[in-house]
């Protein structure tokens, strides 16, 4: 009897130990639904991995009313520049997925980066939650507006005649206009020295002051300053020249073979996020760029508006990420 009485109590432990971890998943599980269908109310920060003034953070500024808009939170814009945008990256990749903490990422951090940078804080084919993709855009080879050079086959010239004395600026390194600039470097057989900044805008600031000889930039942040005659644009790096730069060569067109370099930026959160706030983000950017306002800011300056769904912008990722796998190995980097 005794035995049987310990057995039962046993059981009876056991029993009610599942039951109660089947009602805490139960719970758990209608918790996270209900606070999907509560998302959003709290304000939602996006991160920018890049400095202030630089075209990831201007893309992402001009997005951010019409997503407060949608999301009927104010979303605000958060700057954690460094490393080619790998820092701010890598706090959203830690952060909880509950949807409040996102990162408005460029391509170049995820698909270049970790082919580059000699140790990454995070997989970028794992450590995230895809949202949408957002704009696509080509960029554009600058130099500073003295530099005796009227187009690619004359910068290449110089930078021989000129060894070590040819500078160019990047966001970072394992950034699209690093990763660019080691092309050229490669292909040309010219030797440049790679100076890496924490954003864009400072690179471009010291192009037009002479502190650096060129740099990559994207077409539409590069446009202003190019009407201005701050800086000369001698190619752009898409297979097809761009509609706000038609008298601009391709590289392609300049010499440069196979040079066909587009990026991209897209809104992420923390891996393991609710679909159901993935689907509330994914359909808040869809209808911002589907804002006639907005679709034209964005190609008026030479970005292409392509949202899409999350399982497409998984895709892009992984055969971004497999590109430059190939395209970056053999690449010297400073």
């Amino acid at each position: 009897m005794n035995g049987n009485a310990t057995f039962r109590r046993r059981a009876g432990t056991a029993i009610r130990g599942l039951v109660g971890f089947t009602l805490g998943a139960a719970s758990a599980a209608a918790l996270a639904q209900a606070t999907a269908q509560n998302y959003p109310n709290r304000p939602v920060r996006i991160v920018v991995g890049y400095a202030a003034g630089g075209p990831v953070d201007n893309a992402a500024r001009k997005i951010q009313p019409y997503l407060q808009k949608e999301l009927g939170q104010p979303v605000v814009i958060e700057n954690r520049g460094g490393a080619g945008g790998v820092v701010g990256s890598d706090f959203v990749a830690k952060a909880e997925p509950d949807g409040y903490v996102l990162v408005f990422t460029a391509s170049p951090t995820q698909t270049m980066s970790p082919h580059l940078q000699k140790t990454m804080p995070f997989d970028p084919l794992k450590d995230y939650t895809p949202v949408s993709m957002a704009v696509g855009f080509a960029t554009a080879l600058l130099v500073n507006k003295d530099l005796p050079v009227r187009n690619v086959a004359e910068l290449v010239a110089y930078a021989k005649a000129n060894p070590k004395k040819v500078s160019f600026g990047s966001a970072g390194i394992g950034a699209s206009n690093h990763l660019s600039g080691e092309l050229l470097k490669k292909m040309s057989g010219a030797e440049m020295l790679h100076i890496p900044y924490k954003g864009n805008a400072l690179a471009l600031t010291d192009v037009i002051g002479a502190q650096l000889t060129m740099m990559f930039n994207s077409v539409g942040d590069s446009l202003p300053f190019v009407k201005a005659g701050q800086v000369r644009a001698l190619a752009v790096t898409s297979k097809e020249r761009s509609r706000v730069m038609p008298d601009v060569p391709t590289m392609i067109e300049a010499g440069m073979a196979g040079f066909d370099v587009t990026a991209w930026y897209a809104l992420e959160g923390p891996p393991k996020m609710p679909r159901a706030i993935v689907n509330r983000l994914n359909t808040a950017v869809r209808n911002a760029l589907g804002d006639p306002a907005l679709s034209k800011a964005f190609t008026d300056i030479g970005y292409d508006v392509m949202p899409s769904t999350p399982e497409e912008l998984a895709q892009r990722v992984t055969a971004d990420y497999d590109l430059w796998k190939g395209a970056a190995s053999g690449l010297k980097v400073d």
